[in-house]
C-alpha cells in the first residue's frame, strides 16, 4: 500500500494514461531516495480502478439498418425514434425486485439498480438514482416543453425523462423510464459500480 504522501506525488508529478479501466502511472521524479514509499516502484506501474470512480463507457456506434434488425418494431421506436410507451402498458411499471439491476435493452450496459425503483403513481417505472456514468442527459424541447431526456451513455437509446424538485425521494430525482427501454437482469450487478444523481 502507498501512504498518502505517495498518492499525493503521484498525481502531482506524473503522467496519467488510463486503459481499460487500468491507471497507467509513468514516474518522471528524478531521484527515488526523496519518495521511499515508491522504492518499489518501476518504469510503469499498473494500479487497477474501479468503475465506481473511474466510469470507462464503451460507445457503441451502428447504423439505424443494424438497430432496426436487431431490435423490436416498438424497441426501436422509442430506443432510437425516442418514442414513449402509454401510461400503465410497460411490462416493468408495478414490478418491485428485491434484488437484481435493470440493463439497456439495446445494449445490455447496467443502468439503475433494483433498490433505485419506486413507485411514483407516473404510469412509467421510475427510479430515483442510476449508476454513475451509466446516462447522459440532453435537453428536449418537443411539445412545448422543456425537458431533460436521459439516454444511455453507451449507446444513446432513448430511455424516458429526468424529473427533479418533486421530493419523492432524498435524491429529488424521479427517471422516469419506458418499459421497453430496459431489461430486468436478475443477478447480483458487478460490485464496483456505485449509485449517484444523474442531474
Amino acid at each position: 500500500m502507498l501512504g498518502r504522501k505517495a498518492v499525493k506525488f503521484l498525481k502531482a508529478d506524473n503522467a496519467i494514461v488510463v486503459f481499460r479501466n487500468t491507471i497507467l502511472f509513468y514516474p518522471r521524479f528524478a531521484s527515488r531516495k526523496k519518495h521511499p514509499a515508491l522504492e518499489t516502484l518501476a518504469t510503469l506501474t499498473l494500479f487497477r480502478a474501479s468503475l465506481s470512480t473511474m466510469s470507462q463507457i464503451t460507445k457503441i456506434e451502428k447504423s439505424e439498418n443494424e438497430w432496426k434488425q436487431e431490435l423490436t418494431k416498438e424497441e426501436f421506436h422509442v430506443l432510437r425514434s425516442k418514442g414513449t410507451e402509454r401510461p400503465g402498458t410497460g411490462e416493468y411499471d408495478k414490478f418491485y425486485p428485491k434484488k437484481g439491476y435493470f440493463a439497456c435493452r439495446g445494449c445490455g450496459t447496467p443502468l439503475y439498480s433494483a433498490e433505485s425503483k419506486f413507485s411514483s403513481g407516473c404510469g412509467w417505472p421510475a427510479f430515483d438514482k442510476c449508476y454513475k456514468g451509466a446516462l447522459n442527459t440532453n435537453v428536449d424541447s418537443t411539445f412545448g416543453m422543456r425537458r431533460v431526456e436521459i439516454v444511455c451513455a453507451a449507446c444513446d437509446g432513448h430511455l424516458g425523462h429526468v424529473f427533479e424538485g418533486e421530493h419523492y425521494t432524498d435524491t429529488n430525482e424521479r427517471h422516469c423510464v419506458n418499459s421497453i427501454s430496459v431489461r430486468f437482469v436478475d443477478s447480483d450487478p458487478p460490485s464496483d459500480l456505485e449509485e449517484a444523481k444523474v442531474v
